[in-house]
């Protein structure tokens, strides 16, 4: 155990789990992310520490079974289920009645029923999106002319974190220096902090987190292969939904004219499109106007449906570096797909990261120690998005040059409110922050990110408006 893992331990008390890649190995041939991983191992240590391993696989054959195919066929042979479970809530006016799809498990919306008793004692939890709970759910055999379906009878809410208390994250963090927090958070993702050659590593890792904390925050990662990004934007988070490659439909990602529902960006803090060379979309031009009209003002129209959402963007894609550990291009965005190399549209994002400056994934980099519950920091990230006080206090300590670009200003300002956040957030007034630290660790960083998004848009477009070096924006005196 490290220093710091101790220190976590102490903190945090019960929102601290030790991470041992070996107890992991239980979950092999379930695909789960991390913060369902995490609450079944915080739930199956003794009161000696031990690790319950045979009592955790018996729930895991109980609860999440490794033969998805054979759950249809069960249910009709009259087992009742009872599974921890991904699911998707929809509601149907035409047909009066809620549904649910488990599409890991082949069942269908058209198949099943949500009954209103059970919308009733969990309101908030059975809306329409993806969710995570417990639900028991029988085969109600079909009466004559009647269809047979698939009803849940008991849910209970995936939520082991209940509501937290902001104030407490905020006592907690100011227990540690600054480099101990920055290692407390990349541990928190599940990676070893001295696995890191230096600084700026870990800094550049930890901005991937800047999208989760900050509401409609627009980022573009480059990165050679074995990075971690999949990783850490499929693992982390329920509240981020992540698609790796593929067609997308305006119809799943924003709003489908048909059913009258909307779509994913609807429900989610984040969408990140992974391997971003690889998807594409039904109709680009389509897209291209939705993307340009909802990263300016968070809302666009679709007919006669406003959408509205405070769901983030990350295009996550791969680039090839020289034998100097470069991109071989000074064109960056030429990696991205064809819809997104639009200067217009690609000014919209807040800034870039330099996928390249950081390790390519190996077995040293698996954290062997304790750290934070994966649910409880996802719950922190998630909640954290919702204070606006560190906004006023980015406004109070930036000094903006009259003639600053409207868009520049708004992202820069975007992007320094989301690392205040994420490294200072027992720091919610002026005179508590620490300008020196501010500048160097918050405000050039969201400067040169922003930057390099305006060098790409005029490599695309020459522009005047992209030739133009960043305004001097500085801490006020």
């Amino acid at each position: 155990m490290s220093e710091i893992g101790e220190k976590i331990r102490q903190v945090f008390g019960a929102a601290a789990v030790y991470k041992n890649p070996a107890n992991y190995d239980i979950f092999s041939g379930r695909n789960l992310p991390s913060f369902v991983k995490d609450y079944l191992i915080s739930t199956h240590i003794a009161p000696d520490g031990s690790f319950k391993r045979a009592e955790l696989a018996q729930f895991l054959d109980a609860h999440i079974p490794q033969d998805n195919s054979a759950i249809r066929a069960r249910l009709r042979r009259g087992e009742t289920l009872t599974l921890l479970t991904r699911f998707v809530v929809s509601t149907s006016l035409a047909q009066n009645k809620t549904s649910f799809q488990i599409p890991d498990m082949g069942i269908k919306a058209s198949d099943t029923l949500i009954p209103d008793y059970l919308i009733e004692e969990y309101p908030d939890d059975l809306i329409d999106g993806e969710k995570w709970g417990i639900m028991k759910i029988v085969y109600i055999q079909p009466q004559e002319h009647e269809a047979g379906h698939v009803e849940m009878v008991k849910f209970k809410p995936f939520r082991p974190m209940q509501k937290l208390d902001i104030n407490y994250i905020r006592q907690c963090r100011a227990q540690f220096t600054l480099e101990e927090w920055i290692d407390v958070l990349i541990s928190a993702m599940e990676y070893t902090p001295s696995a890191f050659k230096n600084m700026t590593q870990k800094l550049e890792f930890l901005t991937r987190l800047l999208p989760f904390i900050e509401p409609r925050l627009n980022l573009i990662e480059l990165a050679p292969k074995g990075t971690g990004k999949s990783y850490v934007f499929g693992n982390l988070s329920k509240f981020v939904w992540l698609v790796s490659g593929g067609k997308v439909s305006r119809a799943k990602l924003v709003y489908d004219k048909s059913t009258k529902s909307p779509g994913i960006m609807r429900f989610y803090d984040m969408v990140a499109f992974d391997e971003i060379q690889t998807i594409t979309f039904s109709d680009n031009t389509e897209m291209q106007s939705f993307l340009k009209n909802y990263l300016e003002f968070g809302k666009a129209t679709i007919d006669n449906y406003e959408f509205m959402s405070e769901c983030g963007l990350m295009l996550l894609g791969n680039i090839l570096l020289s034998e100097n550990n470069e991109p071989l291009s000074y064109k960056y965005f030429s990696a991205l797909p064809e819809v997104f190399r639009e200067s217009a549209l690609l000014d919209r994002f807040h800034g870039m990261i330099e996928g390249w400056l950081l390790p390519r994934v190996n077995v040293d980099m698996a954290l062997h120690d304790w750290t934070l519950n994966v649910e409880f920091f996802s719950e922190v990230l998630h909640q954290m998005r919702t204070e606006s006080v560190y906004s006023h206090v980015v406004d109070a300590a930036i000094y903006v040059p009259s003639g600053a670009d409207m868009r520049h200003t708004k992202a820069v300002k975007k992007v320094a409110t989301a690392y205040l956040k994420l490294l200072f957030p027992h720091v919610t007034s002026i005179e508590q922050l620490d300008l020196e630290e501010f500048n160097a660790l918050c405000l050039q960083p969201a400067i040169r990110r922003r930057d390099i998004v305006r060098q790409q848009c005029s490599n695309i477009d020459a522009e005047a408006s992209f030739s133009k070096p960043m305004p001097e924006y500085t801490i006020k005196k």
